[in-house]
């Protein structure tokens, strides 16, 4: 207990030298913040996320709206707090489902070595090899009742928001399963390993107590960097219109809306833009400050 306790304050020392992480982290706490209380500002302002107003198309910035609206009397600040939902849970559960699915591949290519390890590694190259976006943009159109689904499930508000989620974590885990195999090649070695083994600790026991924590370390920083990533495939595939379809909002399908509206009101693609830009250049650097933290020799070079 105590010994985690001081590597816990030791990465905490670590992480607050990277000043810019700090700030990227405050916003991004900041952001999900403000998407999980759109409720209650939609309540406290009084307006509705959906509700359609052709009175109040283009309005300014207002006591009740104060982004003012959108081209179809929307209020754009409540918009873009539910935006920030779909748009983060998108980057975070796809990266999360894509360190899982990472993690375990990784750990068993580099474990047992052998075939499987070039079974699991050959596969991984084919993935690597793939187009991503092409890729994504091919299956993003594919209609879902052709593959069994039902029309209910298929026709579902959140469907498009899963779809992304899922050919992400099937497509998106190859560089977490490098780092992780790389690093497990090298934790198999070490003389802890060996003693567990001498002990007659089993593979699985070895893998996830004595492995495991010894590699995490690249796995968070790839993790966290592939959500910024992942914020602007969404982004990207909304832009197209196969991402997350209307009325749901995200970030992505408000930049959408807004490419015709430039001339005339140009805020509306501002704003979302302008979030994206933020939110996907605080992960980058909260990558960085977390790279810092967890490898002791970076911090010493700074």
């Amino acid at each position: 207990m105590r010994a985690g306790r001081l590597k816990a304050g030791r990465f905490l020392r670590r992480f607050a030298r990277h000043r810019l992480a700090v700030v990227s982290a405050l916003l991004l706490l900041v952001l999900a913040v403000a998407a999980a209380a759109a409720p209650w500002v939609e309540s406290w302002l009084g307006v509705e996320a959906t509700g359609i107003s052709l009175l109040d198309r283009f309005g300014p910035p207002s006591a009740l709206h104060p982004l003012g609206t959108d081209e179809l009397g929307r209020d754009v600040l409540v918009r873009l707090l539910y935006g920030g939902r779909g748009s983060l849970f998108v980057g975070v559960a796809a990266a999360l489902a894509s360190a899982v699915i990472g993690t375990g591949i990784g750990l068993l290519a580099g474990y047992f070595g052998g075939r499987l390890d070039d079974l699991l590694m050959r596969v991984t190259d084919g993935l690597i090899a793939l187009p991503l976006l092409p890729l994504l943009i091919v299956l993003g159109a594919i209609d879902l009742t052709r593959l069994g689904i039902p029309p209910e499930v298929a026709g579902a508000e959140d469907a498009s928001l899963l779809r992304i989620v899922v050919l992400v974590a099937l497509f998106g885990w190859t560089t977490v399963a490098r780092l992780v195999r790389g690093a497990t090649l090298s934790a198999r070695r070490r003389d802890y390993v060996r003693a567990a083994v001498a002990m007659g600790a089993g593979s699985r026991r070895i893998m996830l107590a004595h492995i495991l924590p010894n590699v995490a370390a690249p796995a968070v920083v790839a993790t966290t960097l592939t959500v910024g990533n992942v914020i602007l495939l969404e982004s990207v595939l909304s832009f197209l219109g196969l991402g997350i379809q209307p009325p749901l909002p995200s970030w992505g399908n408000m930049l959408t809306n807004a490419q015709e509206l430039v001339g005339t009101a140009p805020l509306l693609a501002v704003w979302p833009g302008l979030l994206i830009f933020l939110t996907v250049i605080a992960v980058n650097l909260l990558g960085d400050g977390l790279q810092d933290a967890l490898d002791p020799r970076v911090v010493g070079k700074r």
